[in-house]
């Protein structure tokens, strides 16, 4: 693994971190969540730092405490595929962990994030005693498999420029805008963002400049800025 910084300040402390109302970790109940607080280690990753490799061994729980992480995993050519954009709050490698599978996706960092560890052990038996916060769990897992039945969905049956304006409305979903109110709030490449869309690099670049001539968006470097939101959301064939 990559070296991480380590960091023990009040913002990591479960009771005081800024995603205790949007993790699913903090519904625990609170001698647990008081548990989790002394035996959790937080990391600081830099970004394009790795937190775990596709077909590793998962040895606990991630919990993002703030900062953003792609989920990748590689197929058969190589070809890098990104399977999740995560952020504060959200919780990774929990699939594998719960199923005893080696991880299916590796994780990086997208920007120096900064991310709490739960142990394995501590992690199960949490859940094996807290009927209510397995529950949330669950609903989680079916929550990403709805999501990747819709994707697979999108794959085989819509076009890449679809595909493509849909994956802008995603990534705002996710990240949101900066100040402005219009840039995406993550820098991503365009060869990853082919990668969301399942697609090659050169058809994003091209897109992206139709787009750009069509008022929906706005290039600058890796900056991405959405000036026509519901133009961009015709352009997806979104269903309300």
């Amino acid at each position: 693994m990559t070296n991480v910084n380590h960091t023990h300040d009040v913002s990591t402390m479960c009771q005081y971190c800024e995603q205790r109302f949007t993790s699913v970790l903090c519904r625990a109940k609170h001698e647990f969540l008081d548990e989790m607080n002394s035996q959790k280690v937080c990391n600081i990753y830099k970004k394009g730092q790795t937190l775990f490799n596709e077909g590793s061994h998962p040895f606990g729980v991630y919990c993002i405490n703030t900062g953003k992480v792609k989920l990748a995993h590689l197929g058969d050519d190589g070809k890098e595929q990104i399977i999740r954009l995560l952020k504060g709050g959200d919780v990774i490698g929990y699939r594998a962990l719960l199923s005893g599978d080696r991880y299916s996706a590796s994780a990086v960092a997208l920007e120096d994030t900064q991310v709490c560890f739960i142990p394995k052990e501590l992690f199960t038996n949490i859940l094996k005693s807290d009927a209510s916060l397995a529950f949330e769990m669950m609903k989680l897992l079916s929550d990403e498999l709805h999501k990747t039945e819709m994707k697979l969905t999108h794959l085989a049956q819509k076009p890449v420029r679809e595909r493509l304006a849909e994956t802008l409305l995603f990534i705002k979903e996710t990240y949101g805008f900066e100040e402005d109110g219009i840039t995406l709030n993550v820098r991503l490449s365009r060869e990853e963002i082919a990668n969301l869309v399942g697609t090659a690099t050169e058809s994003t670049i091209r897109l992206l400049s139709e787009f750009k001539r069509d008022n929906m968006v706005e290039l600058d470097g890796k900056k991405i800025k959405i000036i026509n939101q519901k133009k961009l959301v015709r352009t997806a064939n979104l269903q309300d």
